[in-house]
């Protein structure tokens, strides 16, 4: 079959984009502000309204309650659980978004408000709201950041070389890394020491102490909840209704919060001393397409934006994103569309997990580099 002309030209931009975005150098620095950004932002996007945010957590509860009424009702069909479990799963990823919407208190000026709420999301998903919440500020505050980052953070080569076998397996081969979210917030990552549900951590300040013991005995709370429920319904009932969902809102966690700033097609840096900055940091974040599941867990690929201003409601992300695009030019990086599924993502996934393993103990400006040894290539 022939190639009509208005193909080949239409193949000829495609690869000329390409070579353009390769030729791109991300951590240039970029020729505008944070203001100049926020200025783009229509101001609406900033308002928030907390019966629009209620109204995401009635209905998020209402399909959670729903899908236990419908796999208890259908207990034996054998078929159901797999459903139920993929869409639980789900929706306790969708409640924890909620949550941390909560914690950056984009979901209502009230903080009494983003309090209560906060706790009862976050809490009946195992996660202690406000020792989360004040580490995922300090990620926030230093996105990008070799050292200071919190999560995700990438390991230096001196780091990275006192990890013995097991360590590195579970950190850098799939499907083990997507499990990484209860251990985190009990040890955090390597090289960082603390726990956030010990109040005595150095995450925390003297002052937010008591903010840690009131959400770790929240956390306690939800055990014993369970603990009693699993005598009430049987533990083989409960591990199905509520810890194989568990499992799946922490893979979803995982996959999210690291193809946020990691597996992008070109490789993106990341910043030490001097030349690292706020703007400069959240510029290395990625936004990705989620197909039918972006309205589900309430737009948190929309990522550049949340992480540069993340005061502004979920439900105004794709708007600001939008609005900020000619602001950013080709620091921002268009996700790739999706199916209705993202199995694209995957590859994204493991090909960063395999290769990204540890940055230079130097420099300022550094990028992922790979330990050949791990993925099965000898070192000529």
């Amino acid at each position: 079959m022939a190639v009509s002309s208005s193909e080949n030209l239409q193949q000829s931009v495609k690869n000329e984009n390409q070579e353009e975005i390769m030729q791109f150098d991300p951590s240039a620095p970029p020729p505008f502000k944070v203001a100049d950004i926020r200025a783009a932002i229509p101001a609406h996007c900033w308002v928030k309204n907390p019966w629009r945010s209620l109204s995401y957590v009635v209905r998020d509860i209402l399909v959670i309650s729903s899908l236990v009424a419908i796999a208890v009702f259908f207990e034996n069909c054998s078929w159901v659980w797999p459903v139920y479990w993929a869409a639980q799963g789900t929706m306790f990823w969708a409640i924890f978004v909620l949550g941390h919407d909560c914690g950056h208190g984009s979901f209502s000026d009230n903080p009494n408000l983003n309090s209560i709420v906060g706790h009862i999301l976050h809490s009946a998903i195992l996660v202690p709201y406000h020792g989360w919440r004040i580490s995922h500020r300090t990620h926030h505050q230093n996105h990008g950041h070799v050292e200071n980052d919190e999560s995700w953070v990438p390991l230096p080569e001196k780091t990275y070389t006192t990890l013995d076998a097991p360590t590195k397996l579970l950190r850098f081969k799939v499907p083990f890394p997507l499990f990484a979210y209860p251990f985190y917030l009990w040890k955090r990552s390597p090289g960082k020491s603390g726990s956030h549900f010990n109040p005595f951590s150095d995450m925390f300040s003297p002052k937010e102490r008591r903010y840690i013991v009131t959400s770790t005995l929240c956390w306690g709370l939800m055990v014993a909840n369970l603990i009693y429920l699993s005598v009430i319904i049987g533990p083989t009932l409960l591990f199905k209704l509520y810890l194989i969902p568990y499992l799946i809102f922490v893979m979803w966690l995982d996959f999210v919060t690291y193809l946020h700033h990691h597996g992008h097609e070109q490789k993106l840096p990341w910043y030490r001393g001097e030349e690292w900055s706020y703007l400069r940091g959240g510029l290395t974040t990625v936004d990705r397409d989620y197909g039918i599941f972006n309205n589900i867990h309430h737009d948190i690929g929309t990522h550049v934006i949340h992480h540069l201003f993340p005061q502004i409601p979920h439900y105004h992300l794709i708007e600001a994103t939008n609005a900020a695009k000619p602001v950013l030019g080709k620091y921002y990086r268009e996700p790739k569309k999706s199916g209705p599924i993202p199995i694209h993502l995957i590859d994204n996934l493991v090909r960063s997990i395999k290769h990204d393993h540890y940055v230079s103990d130097t420099g300022d400006i550094v990028y992922y580099q790979t330990d050949y040894r791990m993925i099965g290539k000898k070192i000529e």
